[in-house]
């Protein structure tokens, strides 16, 4: 099925009535959020690279148009006007991995009305979603201290492709591995997987269990220790390791704990680790865990050398959506801006300048540079293609990192983090006042009021 499809039913109701008005002069549409998450204090750009992927092959067809006719119970002739349409706009956005804040648009695209609109519901899912999940993968990542954190999401992600997108997101944001073998092999990330309770079980004892995934895994061993009792589990991958000899147990074996007090466990085992002569031996802790838990974890000194977190990532359990907004902010030349109670919308094509301390400004697009500051929307499609090749995972991680390394201390916060906030420069300020002092007066005349 043609991309071109995967948009909602008003989008094309729209754009076939501009097309039959004649009104495909250029439209700026912004993308932005209109706020934070709850418990949020910076948002992680993504899905900028997908969003052009599927701008760039934009396309139209004869099947779109069939389904778009069926779709609306009209003959086929209806939708003529749409068949052949493809983006031949221009796109500003945010890089891949740099954060931003309410308020701040992460991609503008300014294109003939009809081809802008109908992108709309498309571009609008992919930045949501990978948004979402970079900025709860990015969350982790600080939470851990340093310490390696690993994606187990996949089982219960919404959908295989969720959880490729989960995977990738958490590679952005400095994970060191993911369980998702489709995701490791076709980004160039590390697989990482232990063995599940149900190995352990299938074999007479823990011992066993052990013995045989060492045979047919000679390198680096994680043994699972909790399917019965997590301390004699220990023991007994104690006991194993060191029969397997230091060239296993001191090049990064390690044993996984996945339920219970995690912290208490986590420090009984490292005695017992330790006792067995085996201080080479790591503990990675499973579980339920995100990044309140992985902080509370790290606070408390719990010996945990790597986390895997699952389910509450890969689907951004206490943030699972942005309330973000396509809105149109200029046509023809014209400032536009919306007015609806809690929803005003500000006109123009925008920039955002960013400051030290994220003192970031959001501007019109015209606007010079405050002294000091740098801008974060740059041009990155033209006249419907690329302006430069396709930003690679490495690049997006290392923009994402120094983002990080420069929010201030307490947006960095995993509980009751406060994000900065932008400011406006004079120049939007005044031309929004303008604006919505033109669009009151034409209403109160519409309606013959004075």
């Amino acid at each position: 099925m043609s991309d071109a499809r995967t948009t909602d039913l008003y989008e094309v109701t729209m754009a076939m009535s501009y097309l039959q008005e004649g009104m495909t002069a250029p439209a700026t549409f912004s993308l932005f959020a209109r706020d934070l998450p709850p418990g949020r204090g910076f948002l992680a750009a993504a899905g900028v690279e997908s969003a052009l992927d599927h701008l760039s092959g934009l396309l139209v067809g004869p099947d779109d148009a069939e389904a778009f006719a069926d779709a609306l119970h009209r003959p086929l002739r209806d939708l003529q006007p749409l068949l052949g349409l493809e983006f031949t706009g221009d796109v500003r956005a945010v890089p891949e991995g740099r954060t931003v804040l309410a308020g701040e648009p992460l991609l503008e695209v300014t294109a003939p009305l009809p081809e802008a609109q109908l992108v709309e519901t498309y571009v609008l899912n992919q930045l949501n979603h990978r948004t979402t999940l970079a900025s709860k993968a990015a969350r982790c990542v600080l939470a851990a201290g340093g310490r390696p954190v690993v994606d187990f999401s996949l089982r219960r992600t919404h959908g295989t492709r969720s959880g490729f997108e989960a995977a990738r997101a958490g590679a952005m944001a400095g994970f060191a591995g993911t369980s998702n073998v489709a995701a490791a092999t076709a980004l160039g990330i590390p697989a990482a997987g232990t063995m599940a309770h149900s190995y352990i079980e299938a074999f007479p004892t823990e011992e066993d269990a052990f013995r045989a995934f060492a045979r047919a895994h000679p390198g680096p061993v994680t043994f699972l220790v909790d399917t019965y009792d997590t301390e004699e589990g220990v023991r007994t991958a104690a006991r194993v390791l060191r029969d397997l000899g230091p060239a296993v147990h001191d090049a990064g074996s390690a044993v996984r704990l996945d339920s219970g007090d995690l912290g208490a466990l986590a420090r009984h085992a490292r005695t017992l680790l330790d006792d067995a002569d085996l201080p080479g031996v790591r503990i990675t802790a499973s579980g339920g865990l995100d990044e309140y838990a992985v902080d509370e974890l790290v606070a408390s000194g719990a010996p945990i050398d790597t986390y895997a977190v699952g389910t509450r990532v890969g689907v951004s359990a206490d943030a699972p959506y942005l309330d973000t907004a396509y809105k149109m902010v200029e046509y023809d030349g014209r400032p536009v801006m919306k007015l609806s109670s809690a929803k005003v919308t500000a006109p123009a094509p925008k920039q955002v300048f960013r400051g030290p301390g994220y003192a970031d400004v959001i501007a019109l697009a015209g606007e010079p540079a405050p002294d000091g500051t740098e801008p974060l929307l740059e041009t990155v499609m033209r006249d419907g293609r690329r302006t430069r090749p396709r930003a690679t995972l490495a690049q997006c991680r290392d923009r994402l990192s120094a983002d990080l390394a420069a929010l201030p201390p307490e947006a960095r916060r995993i509980r009751e983090p406060v994000p900065p906030r932008a400011s406006v420069s004079g120049q939007l300020g005044d031309l929004t006042a303008r604006v919505r002092r033109a669009l009151e007066e034409r209403t109160r005349a519409a309606a013959g009021l004075p």
